[in-house]
């Protein structure tokens, strides 16, 4: 049997599990697939081409032998965030990095579910922006329109998952960072509860706001890996209960209350919605009305939540310019930003971290009247590849603020959120909508995503410019 671009993750799993693929046989197209689309899409910093070969031997070894894991000889890929034993972690900076010892605690749930890990994907510098560009490694590039960014951090992710080199993904979001790309490219991207996915080495990223999340075509792939890399260091400070992502996925959401929010957040910055984001985004609200649910305009009460974000994330970016081994290198915007994340690790930061308390019971309170919130995930459609990376630090922030003001709020939260498709505007490009909860509530938004994914069979659509590189499998 051959099994083409089109299988996922968990298709994937079950070929190899019945026998009807190697593990070689994939992760050798998958590295073809990767050196055939790296000179244009430029998904991925590190290929483990020996590494992910020898892995999927020991795994057919393993198969043969009548063991079977959940994603036992899978290929997929992790965001160049996450510590991969034996390679370096460079976090989209620029300059030589040493390889870490161990692999993080995701990375090692990964594994010990299975899964091959081929290689670490382009992020941008220290994850800070909406779009995967930098001297490091070049532009990665969106694989629905190659002139236009996949969004970021997680872009070479998203490029990746989008364009069939891998059935699914890590990402990592501090700000958007999964959804935003899952927008630009089409995908599903959660960003679950803090704690979920451990980030460990570090007990919390950026001051609690960045978690580790999963980026696939469907909403099973995604909640497949989501389970398999869900887990906690002993030393983790975050462990929310367990629950089963795929589970949810098989059943019915029932009828829920539905909060529509256009509104951004407050933000120093004006951001408007653009219209043509707007009715793809009114369109999905439509469908969920149609689907029975009950549907109305409602915006939580932010308040200034703005001002509890700024504090942690540069206190954040501080911590990690700290640690680089080459920080004259890094962008000027990135050492300026630390430059104030240090002004802020005082007073300011102890202020942010006590508000989230507050912030929970009252926005908490919202979601007494509403089961979910739906929200675009961007307020603009994908930029323009180049067009943030030259602008000074203040044009910047302008421009990520008008293009991306609605998903932030949730990593002060910490609480779960999901992209899902919610169509294309001119010129091709994908948008998407955010479904959002209270804290657990990642089953409620799943269930409710695959009830839409059902209607809308948003994976069944691919990028034109997906280059094809596949070669028999057996």
């Amino acid at each position: 049997m051959t099994l083409d671009r089109s299988a996922g993750l968990a298709e994937s799993a079950r070929a190899l599990s019945e026998g009807e693929v190697t593990s070689r046989a994939l992760v050798e197209r998958t590295l073809a697939r990767i050196e055939a689309t790296q000179g244009t899409l430029n998904a991925f910093r590190i290929v483990r081409a020996e590494a992910a070969l020898a892995e999927a031997d020991a795994a057919d070894r393993e198969l043969a032998s009548g063991a079977r894991r959940p994603l036992l000889g899978v290929p997929v890929a992790v965001k160049d965030d996450m510590d991969v034993a034996g390679e370096p972690t460079a976090f989209g900076c620029p300059g030589e990095y040493p390889p870490v010892a161990e692999d993080g605690e995701a990375v090692r749930r990964l594994r010990a579910a299975g899964a091959v890990i081929v290689g670490k994907t382009n992020t941008c510098e220290l994850g800070q922006w909406p779009f995967t560009e930098g001297p490091a490694f070049g532009d990665t590039r969106n694989p629905w329109n190659e002139e236009h960014t996949p969004g970021g951090s997680s872009g070479g992710s998203a490029a990746a998952v989008a364009a069939g080199l891998v059935p699914a993904a890590l990402g990592s979001d501090g700000a958007g960072s999964v959804r935003i790309p899952a927008s630009w490219t089409h995908l599903i991207g959660i960003k679950p509860q803090r704690g979920r996915i451990s980030t460990w080495p570090r007990g919390e990223s950026f001051q609690g706001i960045t978690v580790n999340g999963t980026l696939a075509r469907t909403v099973a792939d995604a909640a497949l890996l989501l389970d398999a890399a869900s887990g906690n260091h002993a030393r983790d400070p975050h462990q929310p209960p367990a629950l089963s992502a795929s589970e949810a996925v098989g059943r019915e959401p029932g009828r829920l209350r539905i909060a529509l929010s256009l509104k951004p957040p407050f933000t120093a910055v004006p951001a408007r919605l653009r219209p043509e984001v707007k009715a793809r985004i009114l369109e999905l609200a439509g469908k969920l009305a149609a689907l029975g649910h009950t549907v109305e305009e409602a915006d939580p009460p932010y308040g200034q939540i703005g001002l509890t974000f700024v504090p942690r994330a540069t206190v954040g970016l501080a911590e990690h310019v700290s640690e680089a081994p080459h920080p004259a290198l890094l962008d000027r915007r990135t050492r300026d930003a630390a430059r104030l994340g240090r002004l802020l690790g005082g007073a300011p930061l102890r202020v942010a971290r006590r508000a989230e308390a507050t912030l929970h019971r009252r926005i908490g309170a919202f979601f007494g009247t509403y089961d979910v919130m739906l929200a675009p995930t961007t307020a603009a459609p994908p930029p323009r590849i180049g067009a943030m990376l030259p602008l000074g630090g203040m044009a910047t922030d302008r421009a990520m603020i008008a293009a991306c003001p609605y998903a932030w709020p949730w990593n002060v939260l910490g609480w779960p959120g999901v992209n899902v498709p919610a169509g294309f505007v001119d010129g091709g490009l994908p948008v998407g909508a955010q479904l959002l909860g209270p804290a657990n509530s990642e089953t409620l938004l799943l269930s409710l995503a695959a009830q839409l994914e059902a209607e809308l069979r948003w994976h069944e659509l691919w990028p034109p410019q997906h280059l094809a590189t596949d070669s028999p499998a057996a």
